[in-house]
């Protein structure tokens, strides 16, 4: 063997010791972490979750439990967060040594303090409990008003699910993210807002027109400066760029600046928009858009679209959302008649949040129709319960009365739980009756624990007076 052949076989055997052995997983989890990057979450759990069935004996199964975990937490709502939890619960006992055990355990934390604000019951016992080992509670007589009794935990009561808020459209900045505002022609653009619009529109519809490489950010400037003239040409401007630009971000803008225009011409567009477009981003917006033109016939879009039945799930919840925001009572009553001809659970627990959100005393009594109502499911009428619990407006006695009125006992179990988050003497009153008359042990337990978790006197006073019989 020449020596030339054997430094070449040397070589050879240390590049094959030396090279690490690439991770099959590693361009699934790649991919994943730049959908996570970029704010895909929905993509980039769908993917998270996709690696670790593709590839069960990958390193990057722990990391990306932890991520889709994350992933879901930023998507939100009841089902997602609760999602979220079990992935973070398993990494905890499956991946303690894996480096994001420490992101993992206060992600945890989070998506728990999530839960319980949306009314988990579970989650508020153990964020009660993580509390109580960092400020335990104060001995009898400290006047303090937490009862000095330890009280086991009510038995696993299922709360109502809470619909997903859908993200607010911000306003896009002047030159579009990444684009450099110190360039001459960017500088000339800007300038254009001195000027008269007949002056300025043909300007600003050639630099629209525009495809060639670079121009994006030229284009992103021009929406801005568009939309600013006072011209009647603008909302067809608008309506063709959001049609035709190849850029993602001038075809968000057009339909943000568009929610802008109040004019009949720009709810027709938004309308198009809505029924026409493929981009579900650009959907949303639309949907947004219009319910910010404030008009009956932006409202009357709104409503059509909702009807459709080939219109996704999602996008009818996001526009249940936005109609529940215009506190007007036309509106009310239309969600109150689609909630009877609806058969989607999501669609319907979206109207119950939405009509919650109006304080109004005839939506208030609605809720508790819902709830009373036997042919309805007990997560219906569990969620009815939950957001008529919310209004501080609601009378306390009422709650009550409709405590005895019910014959499910994971309904009257939600009861307590709304009584537990008011803050006044007759809630906690409410609760100690059930604690002292409830024939049901566990529902006594929940009772009896929900006032362990007060700082009303009351509280105190009664589960002394347990302990001292």
């Amino acid at each position: 063997m020449t020596i030339t052949t054997l430094l070449v076989s040397l070589t050879a055997l240390h590049l094959s010791v030396a090279a690490p052995v690439q991770d099959p997983a590693d361009s699934t989890y790649r991919a994943a972490r730049n959908e996570l990057n970029a704010g895909n979450y929905r993509r980039a759990a769908d993917l998270f979750a996709q690696l670790r069935s593709r590839f069960p004996r990958s390193s990057y199964v722990a990391p990306s439990m932890y991520w889709q975990a994350y992933g879901l937490h930023r998507i939100g709502g009841m089902e997602r967060l609760r999602e979220a939890r079990t992935l973070l619960r398993q990494h905890q006992e499956r991946h303690a040594g894996d480096a994001t055990a420490q992101q993992a355990r206060e992600l945890l934390v989070t998506v728990q303090g999530d839960l319980a604000r949306l009314g988990d019951t579970e989650a508020a016992r153990e964020i009660a409990a993580t509390a109580e080992t960092a400020a335990p509670r104060a001995a009898p007589g400290s006047g303090v008003g937490r009862a000095p009794v330890a009280v086991a935990p009510p038995s696993s009561p299922r709360p109502p699910a809470s619909p997903r808020t859908p993200t607010t459209p911000r306003p896009p900045r002047r030159g579009g993210d990444g684009c450099d505002d110190d360039t001459e022609a960017m500088i000339a653009l800007t300038a254009l807002m001195q000027m008269r619009s007949e002056q300025a529109v043909p300007i600003l519809r050639r630099v629209l027109e525009r495809r060639d490489a670079g121009s994006e950010c030229l284009r992103r400037k021009a929406m801005f400066i568009i939309a600013q003239q006072r011209s009647p040409e603008v909302t067809a401007m608008l309506l063709n760029a959001v049609r035709t630009d190849p850029d993602a971000e001038v075809r968000e803008q057009g339909v943000f600046w568009l929610s802008q225009v109040n004019a009949p011409e720009a709810v027709t567009a938004l309308d198009s928009i809505l029924r026409q477009a493929s981009d579900r981003t650009l959907q949303e917006r639309a949907i947004f858009a219009l319910s910010q033109q404030r008009s009956s016939e932006a409202g009357a879009a709104l409503r059509r679209y909702l009807e459709r039945t080939d219109t996704p799930t999602e996008l009818r919840e996001n526009v249940v959302f936005w109609l529940g925001q215009s506190n007007d009572p036309e509106t009310s009553t239309y969600l109150r008649a689609y909630f009877r001809r609806t058969t989607e659970p999501s669609i319907r627990e979206r109207i119950l949040f939405a009509l919650a959100q109006s304080r109004s005393d005839e939506n208030a009594a609605w809720l508790i129709e819902v709830a009373l109502d036997e042919s309805q499911t007990t997560e219906i009428r569990k969620t009815a319960i939950f957001w008529a619990g919310q209004q501080r407006s609601f009378p306390v006695a009422r709650l009550q009365t409709l405590y005895g009125q019910m014959r499910d006992r994971e309904v009257r179990e939600q009861i307590i739980f709304a009584l537990s988050q008011r803050r006044d003497d007759a809630a906690v009153d409410a609760l100690i009756a059930i604690a002292r008359q409830e024939q049901d042990r566990e529902l006594r337990r929940a009772a009896i624990f929900w006032l362990g978790q007060s700082n009303n006197p009351r509280a105190a006073e009664f589960l002394l007076e347990l302990i001292n019989q």
